[in-house]
């Protein structure tokens, strides 16, 4: 028997319908000596700091740094073990104990094979395995994949790659999270290897926006009529100072024509755009329709699982030459398609811009398969179109253009106007984007033109617009550079922060942590969000250079041309440099010492928070949380704690029952833990009648 495992039950459907294991079981499709079971996604994941003895966050644990980490099944919300997932786990177990072979069917990506790759791990499985390694979900690629098998260890370093970021990940993010927790004193505050940088572009450039203080300027221009249409002549030139511009300005318009004094043309060539990957597919959907990325993930996946597109969480825009010698066949497809047909059968040779192997990643660029696509919604056939037209203007020829530059010059004063004829339309045909209603007449130098109107306009700077999703998954792409030139933006792929795939959850955890919130098209953060920048943006954890060059050596791993062992250590000495960097920012945060010195060490001096008190001397853990039984202890019987050992009689706590009761909190001595007492009561003599 085969056994072969997917990453959800939808995809196993699919191949064990191919593989002609059609049996319904509990957990799995049997028939044809093929079972097929599946995962839900991330079954086992890293155990959290209590596996490793920590419990709470505590200063002197940090920073928590496992010789081994450790693998345990996936929990619910509240922690505790989610009984799907362990059903599953057993369905699994008994698969692998009684099959002679595995076949690895997961996305076939990072993420896809940490899923099996854990799973095996955790399972102490040590059947061999093999990869299904597909680029879509269609019947063909599913058969020729499986006559095609390769060896699973050849994705040794694609597991390594993606084992390094999940415990690069965890070190971080727990580390750092308890840190600046620990120094606030009250309140979580979540930080992140990836997630705090992206904080820091969003807050960064928001700031920028707000904070921009717009300047005045004056331009001037004049208009002349050719065959009744206007045509505008404007100054490059802006002057900042409004007497300037407007003494100028009335010498300049008793001129009733000018002469031209040089006409420049020259052609340009607009190559076709770059197919998509999903970042690039992710920013145009965000532009035209207001889709998440979340969103377009979504549906991108679902378009993938119902054999319509390729793989989506690709971060390649170019295809190898054996999948471009598909795409006339694929072009044909659309043929009787009543949007694009036409428009497909334009394509005689299809333009080779996006075709470079050597470009290409885990997976090509995404593609349509030429599958119908079935009962699709309006939010599914925006994404597919978006999908169909990006790889129509691909595969178009190049846009060539005439341009037109026309400079009058007026008392030593040069005015320009510029047109633009669309010598061949090329791929913008596609989106009807071709126009020639900015053509210039066919001016000569020294050729006299009547002036019909002059005029002096005031302008004001602009600041840089605040994020959207677009133009904050482009940053992320391209590290903080914010790079528009998409084949530039390709060439450093590596630099960027995050993957393609994991962006879109790096900004719903954002808004999730309420750091930022969306408001129309834009991406604001809040004054939670904007307080944690302040704190950190001149902090480690806050780089994005530097969170670049943890992606880039991730990469290396993937390729195999860095060490995991050395990433490790460079994560581990980052880690214990961040920890310090925040427990440093105690200071940052609203608390008071009121001149108590430690019960416990006697050096430090307690700290009052809002929710604790607690030694500033970093080597004493001592602390004394506020609330007790439902009552929250003041400042005053808080100092009488830490003085005498012990409160006055409090009223009004309540016991887990839910009784209230009356106590004394008192201060043990040795463990330095609180404990309540129970004075007695005074017995009073009762009053008896005389007699």
């Amino acid at each position: 028997m085969i056994t072969i495992i997917a990453e959800k039950p939808s995809v196993a459907r699919q191949i064990s319908r191919v593989v002609g294991a059609m049996e319904r079981k509990v957990g799995y499709y049997g028939g044809n000596n093929y079972c097929v079971t599946w995962a839900f996604g991330h079954l086992i994941q890293l155990a959290m700091p209590e596996a490793y003895g920590v419990t709470g966050f505590r200063r002197d644990a940090l920073p928590i740094i496992p010789n081994e980490f450790q693998l345990v099944s996936r929990k619910d919300a509240k922690g505790n073990e989610d009984a799907g997932v362990k059903e599953q786990l057993k369905v699994i177990k008994n698969l692998f104990e009684h099959t002679e072979k595995i076949i690895v069917a997961t996305d076939a990506g990072r993420e896809g094979e940490l899923i099996f790759r854990y799973l095996y791990q955790y399972l102490g499985c040590h059947v061999p395995f093999q990869r299904l390694w597909i680029s879509s979900l269609t019947d063909k690629a599913i058969k020729e994949g499986m006559k095609n098998l390769k060896d699973g260890h050849d994705f040794d370093n694609l597991f390594l790659s993606a084992k390094a970021r999940s415990e690069a990940d965890w070190l971080v993010g727990i580390n750092a999270t308890q840190a600046l927790t620990i120094a606030a004193g009250k309140g979580t505050y979540s930080l992140g290897r990836v997630q705090t940088p992206t904080l820091a572009m969003v807050c960064r450039r928001f700031l920028e926006n707000k904070n921009f203080k717009p300047t005045a300027f004056w331009q001037m221009h004049f208009t002349t009529e050719e065959k009744g249409r206007a045509i505008k002549f404007q100054t490059s030139e802006r002057w900042e100072a409004k007497a300037t511009a407007e003494a100028l300005f009335q010498q300049l318009k008793e001129n009733k024509s000018v002469v031209i004094s040089k006409v420049e043309c020259k052609e340009k060539t607009e190559e076709p755009p770059l197919l998509y990957d999903l970042t690039a597919l992710q920013k145009d959907a965000n532009v035209r329709y207001g889709f998440t990325a979340e969103q377009t993930l979504a549906i991108a996946q679902k378009l993938y699982e119902a054999k319509a597109i390729t793989y989506p969480r690709t971060s390649s825009r170019y295809i190898p030459d054996d999948v471009y010698d598909e795409i006339p066949k694929l072009l044909r497809t659309l043929a009787d398609d009543e949007q694009w047909g036409a428009l497909s059968m334009t394509i005689r040779k299809p333009s080779r811009h996006s075709v470079d192997a050597s470009k290409v990643t885990d997976h090509h660029a995404l593609l349509i398969t030429g599958e119908k696509l079935q009962y699709p919604s309006n939010d599914d056939k925006k994404i597919y179109n978006l999908i169909v037209g990006r790889m129509l203007e691909a595969f178009s020829d190049k846009c060539v253009k005439e341009l037109t530059a026309v400079t009058a010059e007026v008392n030593g004063v040069p005015f320009v106007t510029k047109g633009t004829v669309i010598r061949q339309p090329g791929w913008r045909f596609i989106n009807n984007e071709e126009t020639d209603s900015d053509r210039l007449p066919n001016w000569k130098e020294g050729q006299e033109i009547p002036v019909s109107g002059w005029g002096l306009a005031e302008g004001k700077t602009k600041p840089v617009p605040i994020h959207t999703e677009a133009t904050l998954l482009t940053e992320m792409e391209s590290c903080g550079k914010g790079i528009g030139d998409e084949e530039l933006a390709q060439a450093i792929k590596d630099c960027g922060i995050g993957t393609p795939a994991t962006r879109a959850n790096i900004i719903e955890t954002l808004i999730a942590r309420e750091y930022m919130i969306r408001l129309n098209k834009q991406l604001i953060p809040t004054e939670k969000g904007l307080f944690i920048y302040e704190l950190l943006k001149d902090r480690q954890i806050a780089d994005v250079a530097m969170t670049g060059q943890w992606e880039q050596s991730l990469a290396k791993i993937e390729r195999g041309e860095y060490s995991p062992d050395d990433f490790r250590k460079g994560i581990e000495d980052y880690t214990g440099s961040i920890v310090q960097e925040l427990l440093s920012l105690e200071d940052k945060f609203e608390h008071s010492g009121i001149g108590i010195p430690c019960p416990k060490c006697g050096k430090g001096t307690m700290q009052f928070y809002k929710k604790v008190v607690k030694c500033d001397n970093p080597a004493c853990d001592c602390h004394v949380f506020r609330e007790k039984a439902g009552k929250e202890l003041t400042n005053d019987q808080l100092k009488a704690l830490l003085t005498d050992g012990k409160t006055g009689i409090i009223k009004g706590f309540k016991s887990k029952q839910g009784n209230s009761f009356d106590a004394v909190v008192t201060l043990n001595r040795e463990t330095f833990q609180t404990e309540f007492s129970f004075p007695e009561r005074k017995k009073t003599a009762k009053k008896g009648k005389s007699r």
